[in-house]
C-alpha cells in the first residue's frame, strides 16, 4: 500500500500542484494572481491576499527542498520579493492583510494569524536561499507578535495598521466575534516551531512552551475530547462548535512541535492529548471515506472541504506512526482515495475543488484560487506523506 501511495503523492505534487501554481505567477505586476473562479476564468485584477502570497512562498520553498527544481526556487524568490516589496508595512511594521493587483495596499489590517504565516514562509525560504533578509524579517515579525499582538494571557487577533486592536471579523465565523481563537494560536505555534527548528532561539522555545500551556489548559476540553474554537478574552468558549478539520490538523502539528522542542516533560504532558484528539476524530468524524467539516450545536456539517481532507491524510498517518494501529494507516489511504476521486479537479488548467457536498459534487462552485485557497494544505500533505512513507519504509 505505502509504495503505491508514495508514487501517487510524488506524482500529484510534481504533475499537478507545482505546475498549476507556477502558472499563477503574475509576471507583469508581481506576486501571484489572487483569483481563478470555478469556471477557470483568471481575474488578473483581483486582490492579492498576503496570506496567499506567504503560503505560496512557503510552498515553493519546500517544493525546492524536496525536488531541487530550479523553477520552484525561482517562484519562491518571486514570492519573497513581492512580500518584501509590498506585503510588509515599512512604516509601522508587520504584514498587511491584502493588496490590490498592482501591489498597493487594499486592506491594511494587521492580523496575528497573517504575521505568523509570513514567519512560516520566510524561515523556510531562508533555508533554501541563505538570504539574510528572510531571517531578519522573520525574527522582526516574531518580535512584533510578542510585543504588539499578545497580552499576559495569550495571543490577540486583529489590529489596524498602527497595531491598535480592531474587530476580529476575519477569523470569526458561525455568528460570533472572537477575542481569541484556537486557529490563530495553532498557526502561531506552527510558525514558531519552524523558527525554533532553524534558529534554536531560547526566546522562541519559551513561547512554544507557553503556547502548549494555553493549548492544554485553555483550548483543550478534556470532557468533550476536543478543542474549543472561539473565545472571549478570558477564554470562555463562545459557541458549541467542534472543528473536525482543525482538530486533526492540531494532532500532528503539535506532535511536530514536541519533536522539535525535544522536551521530555512537555511530551509526557501533551502527547496523550494529541493521541486522544486523533482517536476521537477517527471515531466520530471519519465517515463515508472522508472527514466531516465541523459540528455546530450538535449538527454535523457534511461538506467535505479540500483542506480538511488533506489534513486528515496527514493526521491519520501521524497517528499510525505514533501508535502502530493499522486502522489509522488504512484511514489515511482511504481519505486519499476519496480525494483522488472527488476533490481533485481533473479539468485541464485546474487543481483541487474547494469542497464537495454530501453527494460528492462541487455544487458550491467556490473558486479554485482565492485569498484562502492555496497550495499550503494539499502541498504540505504531499511533502509530509512523502517523508513519512519513506520513514515507514526505512523502519524509522
Amino acid at each position: 500500500m505505502v509504495e503505491t501511495m508514495l508514487a501517487e503523492f510524488e506524482n500529484e505534487l510534481k504533475g499537478r500542484i507545482v505546475p498549476f501554481w507556477e502558472k499563477m505567477r503574475d509576471d507583469e505586476l508581481g506576486g501571484f494572481y489572487g483569483l481563478l473562479d470555478f469556471d477557470l476564468n483568471l481575474h488578473r485584477n483581483a486582490e492579492k491576499g498576503c496570506i496567499l502570497n506567504s503560503r505560496i512562498l512557503w510552498f515553493f520553498s519546500n517544493a525546492y527542498k524536496l525536488l531541487k527544481d530550479e523553477k520552484c526556487l525561482s517562484c519562491a524568490k518571486w514570492a519573497f520579493d513581492f512580500l518584501e516589496s509590498h506585503c510588509l508595512d515599512k512604516t509601522n511594521g508587520g504584514v498587511f492583510w491584502s493588496l490590490n493587483a498592482d501591489g498597493t495596499v487594499l486592506d491594511s489590517t494587521k492580523h496575528t494569524y497573517n504575521q505568523a504565516f509570513a514567519i512560516y514562509a520566510l524561515i523556510n525560504y531562508y533555508e533554501i536561499s541563505n538570504d539574510a533578509r528572510a531571517l531578519e524579517t522573520a525574527v522582526s515579525l516574531f518580535n512584533i507578535i510578542e510585543t504588539k499582538c499578545r497580552d499576559k494571557d495569550g495571543y490577540l487577533e486583529s489590529f489596524n495598521a498602527e497595531f491598535k486592536p480592531s474587530e476580529n471579523d476575519k477569523l470569526s465565523e458561525n455568528g460570533v466575534i472572537a477575542g481569541r481563537t484556537m486557529n490563530t494560536l495553532l498557526h502561531v505555534l506552527e510558525a514558531y516551531t519552524d523558527l525554533y527548528r532553524v534558529t534554536k532561539d531560547s526566546a522562541v522555545g519559551k513561547c512554544l512552551r507557553f503556547i502548549l500551556d494555553v493549548f492544554s489548559e485553555k483550548i483543550w476540553n478534556p470532557q468533550k475530547k476536543r478543542q474549543e474554537v472561539f473565545f472571549d478574552l478570558n477564554y470562555n468558549s463562545l459557541i458549541d462548535l467542534y472543528s473536525y478539520g482543525h482538530d486533526i490538523e492540531t494532532s500532528w502539528l503539535v506532535d511536530k512541535c514536541l519533536d522539535v522542542l525535544d522536551d521530555a516533560a512537555c511530551r509526557e504532558r501533551i502527547a496523550p492529548i494529541t493521541a486522544c484528539i486523533a482517536e476521537q476524530i477517527y471515531n466520530i468524524a471519519y465517515k463515508d471515506h472522508s472527514l466531516l467539516n465541523e459540528c455546530e450545536r450538535g449538527v454535523d456539517n457534511t461538506t467535505r472541504v479540500w483542506w480538511v481532507q488533506a489534513e486528515t491524510v496527514v493526521g491519520f498517518m501521524n497517528a499510525y506512526q505514533k501508535t502502530g494501529d493499522k486502522k489509522f494507516l488504512d484511514a489515511s489511504s482511504d481519505v486519499w482515495n476519496y480525494i483522488k476521486k472527488y476533490i481533485i479537479d481533473v479539468r485541464e488548467g485546474s487543481e483541487w475543488f474547494w469542497c464537495v457536498d454530501k453527494d460528492r459534487k462541487p455544487s458550491s462552485r467556490q473558486p479554485i484560487v482565492e485569498p484562502w485557497k492555496c497550495p499550503y494544505h494539499n502541498g504540505r500533505m504531499c511533502f509530509e506523506m512523502i517523508h513519512r512513507i519513506k520513514a515507514v519504509e526505512s523502519g524509522k
